[in-house]
């Protein structure tokens, strides 16, 4: 049920700012302005179907095959990674599709949403969010980069920026320019990645056995898990971004359905490539490529795909960093912030760049995620109190009690602390994930303590 103890109303969703032009229909590619304030009824269009290429789409690129490499690094060999990828894979997507049903019920973005849940202390996440859309974006724009600067023969640095310029033109027109292009580059991508299986199957072995055993062995399985699952639940933060737009009564089993399969079979699909092609791939992965390929034509329309793939999953992050720019209370533009996250992703493209890739791309890869699942496990546990039997609810008339705000936020916090042993990065490496082998628990470690804590104390505290 809704709080109605004192506290803090939702209401700041709805200033001048954060409003502005909607798109009126499928097909409407005018400059969308409208920011976090939610979605009128007379501008909600679209089907469920859409959500599939929006999901689809911006997982088929490089740093999805470079990502399915990693088990190979990580000595599971083929079966075992795959399999290891393929559970981590689905768990993340099922959070996904479910936030995903957020979207046509309030015709709000996700975090936004949380406002119900952390009322004023909803900066916090929104902050992390805001910078894991960089993060993101630099993953994905640094195999964008790469490739066009082996294509052009021009500077990586020029080739980053021409990348990244595009992206944000993209991500500048807003919701519906991006759900066109993801459905164009759905169809593109996956018969681009198609003709590289092919090729891989037919030139190189592929099946390789795994290089580690015993506790290694599991410490390394269960490790690729949460590497897998980490990448999935990534889009948790932005699942309902691009679901706003659906008519109120739309059947939340399809937004569910087609969010989820989306997510997953894009996953599934370019890990696995990953994984087959680690050999030839390794850190050289654009090299690679275009080695599999054959070089000539076929390889340069491959490196050209690979530019389009990173600039078709950026503009996810563009979009979603904006609505969390705004979410912090900056009152800038919709358009204008999406183009702020583009341009601070440059500098980070080039650290990506400088020196191990592999390393500092694991890092970022799990580093800019830990604090996930612990949001989920608290907006969730909200929603379910304040939306029992509800059809829909409207953010913007939804009233936060400030104790409440403040308990989602002390748990939040305590809930990643409570993880921190059981990490496994470069640059975090706690004793428990040690002690296991580098089995690296700390994002279901985050999520369950996160739900036991919050959950107990919306228990207790039910009137």
């Amino acid at each position: 049920m809704p709080q109605t103890s004192p506290g803090s109303t939702t209401g700041a969703l709805t200033g001048e700012v954060f409003s502005g032009h909607q798109p009126s229909g499928v097909g409407d590619l005018s400059v969308e302005t409208h920011g976090i304030a939610p979605i009128s009824g007379d501008h909600r269009y679209g089907s469920p179907g859409r959500l599939f290429t929006v999901w689809f789409a911006p997982q088929v690129n490089m740093s999805g095959v470079f990502t399915g490499t990693l088990a190979i690094v990580l000595g599971l060999g083929f079966w075992l990674g795959l399999l290891a990828m393929v559970i981590g894979t689905v768990l993340g997507s099922l959070v996904v599709g479910y936030l995903s049903t957020w979207g046509p019920r309030t015709g709000t973005g996700q975090l936004p949403n949380a406002r119900m849940a952390f009322g004023g202390t909803v900066v916090v996440p929104a902050a992390l969010q805001w910078l894991s859309s960089i993060a993101w974006d630099a993953l994905v724009g640094l195999f964008g980069g790469e490739a066009l600067s082996v294509l052009l023969g021009i500077p990586f640095w020029v080739a980053v920026l021409i990348v990244l310029g595009v992206q944000g033109v993209v991500g500048f027109f807003g919701y519906e320019l991006i759900h066109r292009l993801q459905a164009v580059l759905t169809v593109v991508l996956f018969v681009t990645f198609l003709v590289f299986t092919a090729k891989l199957v037919a030139g190189h072995e592929i099946v390789v056995p795994a290089a580690v055993s015993g506790p290694d062995l599991v410490g390394a399985f269960v490790l690729e898990v949460t590497i897998a699952f980490s990448l999935a639940i990534s889009w948790a933060t932005y699942a309902a971004d691009f679901s706003r737009y659906l008519p109120a009564d739309v059947s939340p089993v399809r937004v569910f359905g087609f969010s989820t399969a989306g997510l997953a079979l894009g996953y599934v699909f370019v890990q696995g490539v990953g994984i087959a092609a680690a050999g030839v791939v390794g850190e050289h992965t654009v090299e690679g490529v275009r080695s599999v390929m054959g070089g000539g034509l076929l390889g340069g329309l491959a490196l050209l795909v690979i530019a389009v793939a990173s600039i078709g999953s950026g503009v996810m992050n563009d979009y979603s960093g904006s609505l969390a720019l705004q979410t912090l209370g900056v009152r800038v533009r919709r358009p204008v912030s999406a183009v702020i996250v583009t341009v601070l992703a440059f500098a980070l493209i080039l650290w990506l760049h400088a020196a191990d890739t592999a390393t500092r791309f694991t890092d970022v890869l799990l580093l800019v995620s830990y604090w996930i699942p612990a949001f989920v496990a608290v907006v969730v546990v909200d929603w379910w109190r304040r939306a029992e039997g509800r059809p829909t609810v409207d953010p913007a008339a939804e009233v936060t009690g400030r104790r409440d705000a403040v308990v989602a936020l002390v748990v939040f916090v305590v809930s990643y602390l409570a993880a921190i042993p059981f990490m496994n990065t470069s640059l975090i490496q706690g004793p428990v994930a040690m002690a296991w082998h580098g089995a690296d628990i700390a994002y279901f470690v985050n999520l369950a303590v996160a739900a036991v804590l919050y959950g107990g104390y919306r228990l207790m505290s039910r009137d």
